[in-house]
């Protein structure tokens, strides 16, 4: 009786993995010999762990990354693209995120850049850190959304918020004056302040251009290649590589 009221009280303070880890435990016979003080210390870890896991899951979640599967587990280390497996494991430490550097990765289309980004950013929500990722072009999709509907202010301070800001596919379109003023914005909000990641097909030296080649366009990368990570990835495209990869099997199938 009394440890249903004890269990009815975790619930009630919703402590609910604490509840069940207990009732579990306490009928386990490898616990029964097991001092009061060794129990407390397994359940208590039972609750914290699941508020981790459910804490990691809601970051990921926020994070809205297009590529589910690209954790640090999965990276095909075989396949350099220009970056060693020694750059990405010490990437991957996070120790950029609390210097507040931003990383770039630039190269061809298909060689992974967006990939290597999410990794990150992956790395980062298991880590305890917030993350978003967003494609350049719906950016200036949501920002004019945003202005519509008034939320453009929110929206910024969202994003200025974020530990690991990842802007995917920059020069995959040109952008108007308006955008590269939005995009001013949040630079400058995040400079000193959190981490962005850039992907892009230009060259950082050709970014300039792109956005204008104005004070504005100075001003943004000024704030972004600032303190910055740089890489460059080579290769032929992995898509290309993937497609090939399924037709040589398909025809051994066939054979």
């Amino acid at each position: 009786m009394i440890l249903e009221q004890t269990l009815e009280k975790l619930h009630h303070m919703k402590l609910h993995a604490m509840a069940k880890s207990t009732r579990e435990r306490l009928a386990r016979p490898d616990h029964q010999e097991l001092s009061v003080t060794e129990v407390l210390g397994l359940v208590v870890d039972d609750e914290w762990m699941d508020r981790e896991n459910r804490k990691t899951n809601r970051l990921l979640k926020n994070a809205n990354f297009k590529l589910k599967e690209a954790t640090l587990e999965a990276v095909d280390f075989g396949k350099g693209r220009g970056i060693k497996k020694t750059q990405i494991l010490e990437l991957a430490q996070l120790k950029w995120i609390p210097n507040k550097q931003n990383i770039t990765f630039t190269g061809p289309a298909g060689v992974g850049k967006s990939y290597l980004a999410q990794v990150l950013g992956n790395q980062a929500c298991r880590k305890g850190y917030t993350s978003m990722f967003i494609r350049i072009p719906r950016l200036a999709t949501d920002l004019l959304q945003a202005r519509g509907d008034g939320s453009y202010s929110s929206y910024l301070k969202k994003i200025s918020k974020v530990s690991v800001l990842i802007l995917d596919d920059l020069g995959v379109c040109p952008l108007d004056d308006l955008t590269k003023r939005d995009l001013l914005e949040i630079v400058e909000d995040r400079y000193g302040v959190g981490s962005t990641i850039l992907t892009s097909q230009l060259p950082t030296e050709d970014w300039f251009e792109h956005l204008g080649g104005a004070q504005v366009a100075d001003a943004i990368c000024d704030r972004l290649l600032h303190n910055c990570l740089k890489f460059t990835m080579v290769g032929d495209s992995m898509r290309k590589e993937l497609a090939q990869e399924g037709l040589t099997k398909k025809e051994r199938s066939d054979t």
